[in-house]
């Protein structure tokens, strides 16, 4: 298969571009190393993980084996509809966006740019492929288009769909317009709503690499909601594992042939009380943390929880990655990378 991905040089499509290539896939990747959430010699340090020796100038494109990568924005619409007209692609992944409750809240114009206007830019650039040779849509969406739920575990027919977030709402946005153009364009498009992903090269914005920095630097730890925070977190390894099975196609998803379209959550289901995943980065770490309690953070959620049923039953996912496993292989690839800086 040769497949297209945006948000190559990010947490998962970075781990994602690794499996599919081991498995003997050709991947076609793209990202446009943004420095908006987070520094992008991060992202340029997965590029070389993944093989890349250097990093092109915007448009050009390098290759390492099976995979290439180029730098392009998806809001760059003329450059991004040649790229996919360029090659017939099987499968089109797109896992670039601004992530970030929070920043959202405090740039929501460069959120509704990036995610909203960028993915429409995608569904066009699809449409224009003739139908015959059209690729399949797979994107990233967010546990966070659940907004605030009591209803739990949250499950894609939830009649609760309430963001509580710019970010949130842009992902939301993304599913709405991709059902619609599946069902009056045909586009066979598939929604992955993603809970918090934790594990090597992972989003330095993110709890796991917040809580071991300020750990290791002996400062303390912020805890909002007085640390009763629960969160569905998801080794990024089962992660992986669940997206290979969509990508290849090898579940029982139901086709509807009037409205190609399906949802699915993809988490753990077992949510984490923030004071637990502290405990067991303390035990990773030998270190014990030092907590400020403080309350709840406007956009934030209480809890997530997944529902992974649907997937189960149409993929046969089944994360199998303990958090004990998971921090500890996070803690170790930490103090790797971070101890050669």
């Amino acid at each position: 298969m040769h497949v297209l991905l945006s948000g190559m040089a990010g947490f998962i499509g970075m781990h994602l571009a690794q499996a599919l290539v081991a498995r003997g896939h050709q991947v076609t990747g793209f990202d446009n190393l943004s420095s908006i959430t987070y520094e992008a010699s991060l992202k340029e340090d997965r590029l070389r993980a993944l093989g890349f020796k250097d990093i092109p100038a915007y448009g050009q494109q390098v290759q390492a084996g099976a995979l290439n990568f180029i730098k392009l924005d998806l809001c760059d619409k003329n450059a991004l509809t040649d790229l996919v007209q360029a090659a017939p692609y099987d499968v089109v992944v797109n896992l670039a966006a601004l992530a970030g409750v929070r920043l959202s809240t405090l740039k929501p114009d460069e959120y509704i740019h990036s995610n909203a206007d960028g993915f429409f830019n995608l569904l066009e650039a699809l449409r224009a492929v003739d139908e015959s040779k059209r690729p399949r849509l797979i994107f990233a969406s967010s546990s966070s288009v659940y907004g605030d739920s009591n209803k739990v575990p949250f499950a894609e027919d939830d009649d609760s769909i309430a963001p509580v977030s710019v970010y949130a709402a842009t992902k939301r946005i993304n599913e709405i317009i991709a059902a619609t153009y599946a069902l009056r364009f045909g586009l066979d498009a598939t929604a992955l709503r993603f809970f918090t992903v934790y594990g090597p090269w992972g989003r330095p914005d993110m709890a796991p690499f917040i809580f071991t920095r300020a750990m290791l630097a002996g400062q303390p730890i912020r805890l909002f909601n007085e640390g009763k925070l629960r969160r569905d977190f998801t080794y990024i390894d089962d992660i992986v594992t669940g997206l290979v099975k969509i990508v290849e196609g090898s579940g029982n998803r139901p086709r509807n042939p009037v409205q190609p379209y399906a949802v699915y959550n993809i988490g753990n289901g077992h949510p984490i009380e923030l004071f637990d995943f502290v405990h067991e980065l303390e035990m990773a770490a030998g270190v014990k943390a030092q907590l400020i309690l403080e309350p709840m953070q406007p956009g934030d959620v209480h809890q997530t929880y997944a529902d992974v049923r649907r997937l189960a039953q149409d993929y046969g996912f089944t994360p199998q990655t303990s958090l004990h496993d998971g921090i500890g292989k996070f803690f170790a690839w930490y103090r790797q990378y971070y101890g050669q800086k």
